[in-house]
């Protein structure tokens, strides 16, 4: 495996862990976490100086982070695992 791939599994696992933190604290709600991870989300489709020639798994990469966050934060995701969250993501992924 990619050293990359495992040092962004390990900064989303963080992340997802502060954002957590921030809500349990009340420093965020759920739905301020959710609106922000979907404006991100929404800036990356809008993007516009992104290569047209960009492949479809390359822009999956590139929006990988974001939803797996977007998951991460899911009430149901009960604590579940890197690869558990992925396989999940995954699966929900728009054709």
């Amino acid at each position: 495996m990619n050293t990359a791939n495992l040092q962004l599994e390990g900064l989303l696992l963080a992340l997802a862990a502060i954002l957590e933190k921030l809500e349990e604290r009340n420093l965020l709600s759920r739905d301020d976490i959710r609106d922000a991870l979907e404006t991100a989300r929404g800036r990356c489709v809008a993007d516009e100086r992104r290569p047209v020639e960009l492949s479809d798994a390359n822009v999956e990469a590139v929006m990988f982070p974001i939803r797996f966050l977007i998951r991460a934060v899911e009430p149901d995701n009960a604590g579940g695992t890197f690869s558990e969250l992925a396989r999940d993501i995954g699966r929900r992924r728009q054709p």
